[in-house]
């Protein structure tokens, strides 16, 4: 999943601890879960009450969250915990449906209180059949095109689709299309690679309704924008990627394999830009000596300390993501000198010294050098300055 919606909400701190085995089956999800599930407020429903046993959970669902209330009762913590699903989701009424179907395949009718996975298996289970009844809901939706998209895409695995009501202009139906493999691994590409969570990219379609049972005209392009999870931007910006125009007619399963194809590519280009990084902060240390700062992941960042006759400072090496076509960004920091408020003093951000994308990382480093060894008189000047405003 990749949402990119409202935060929960905080967790009180003055809320009493959940009862314990109300906690095991929370932690067992946090843990467990290969969704980016968050706990919003937790409560008791007893006043004075020992325990908590209530929480908010907010759950992904087509790059947005759901927010959904758990009710446990920390007197009889033996029985299941009742859902009290959002505003909008009063249709969604699975267990009835379970219950009127005569159907005994829910979690629920083999609730065991000692087995810490049963909220894991209730949240994931309860999902799934969110998922299916926004699936019926749009495939209910008076319009050609978007039952043609529905017929030729779902059959992708993980997307997921949903109503778009708005006060002020026509309805419209949202697609959150997963990209690339379902087992292509991000985590592979970057050794060390400190993600818990799998990372993904979604391609997020919001088709306008026309009301319509035929086309009547040659129907408007949909919005599409990329979205990924955020931890994800350290490897690769989704921002930074230029979408296929869409052609008149065109219709999404035509539209997403050049996608793919092109994202594919990329993220194999940015892979290949972290052994790029590294090497520059590999080439500081003959010129700057070792730095005293590094990102040793995604070779991000680099620090080094560097003197001029008795002028002591810190070179902060900002690497972009489009290295080496893309030059590092330079910000100096004094170590002699602070600001009014005791914070040392740095300079703006620097970028508009001599660079080639086609020089090897020693001379890149080399010129850099040479451009600090009078850069650094300015900035030297620059915080006496300073300090002559403060007094």
């Amino acid at each position: 999943m990749s949402p990119s919606a409202d935060a929960a909400a905080p967790v009180p701190t003055s809320s009493p601890p959940l009862a314990p085995l109300v906690a095991a089956q929370l932690s067992y999800l946090l843990s467990h879960s290969k969704l980016p599930i968050r706990v919003g407020q937790i409560w008791s429903g007893c006043h004075n009450g020992r325990h908590s046993d209530r929480f908010t959970l907010s759950i992904p669902f087509c790059l947005d969250y759901v927010h959904w209330d758990f009710v446990y009762n920390a007197l009889s913590p033996m029985v299941a915990p009742d859902v009290v699903f959002g505003q909008d989701d009063e249709g969604f009424q699975p267990l009835v449906d379970y219950a009127d179907a005569g159907n005994d395949k829910s979690c629920l009718a083999r609730w065991d209180y000692r087995d810490p996975r049963g909220l894991f298996a209730l949240v994931h289970e309860l999902r799934e059949l969110y998922i299916e009844c926004h699936k019926k809901q749009v495939a209910k939706v008076d319009d050609a095109r978007v039952t043609f998209e529905l017929s030729t895409v779902l059959t992708k695995e993980g997307i997921e689709v949903c109503m778009v009501p708005s006060a002020d202009r026509p309805d419209e139906v949202k697609f959150a299309v997963p990209l690339l493999d379902v087992d292509f691994n991000f985590n592979k590409l970057v050794p060390g690679c400190p993600w818990r969570l799998p990372q993904k990219i979604h391609l997020q379609v919001i088709f306008p309704i026309s009301r319509s049972s035929s086309y009547s005209s040659v129907p408007s392009a949909p919005r599409l924008k990329l979205i990924s999870t955020s931890d994800l931007k350290s490897l690769f910006s989704v921002e930074d990627v230029k979408l296929p125009p869409w052609s008149n007619g065109m219709c999404l399963a035509e539209y997403l394999p050049a996608l793919e194809e092109s994202l594919n590519l990329l993220v194999v280009e940015a892979s290949a830009s972290i052994g790029a990084r590294r090497r520059f902060i590999e080439a500081l240390a003959p010129t700057f000596g070792r730095p005293i700062e590094a990102d040793p992941i995604f070779c991000r960042r680099a620090t080094v300390l560097s003197i001029s006759g008795v002028f002591t400072f810190l070179v902060h090496f900002a690497i972009p993501l489009q290295f080496p076509k893309q030059q590092p960004i330079l910000t100096l920091q004094s170590s002699q000198h602070c600001d009014a408020d005791g914070a040392p003093i740095m300079s703006p951000p620097i970028n508009d010294y001599p660079w080639s994308p086609r020089w090897d990382q020693a001379e890149m480093v080399e010129r850099i050098y040479d451009f600090l060894a009078d850069e650094c008189q300015n900035f030297k000047k620059f915080c006496s300055d300073a300090i002559t405003q403060q007094k």
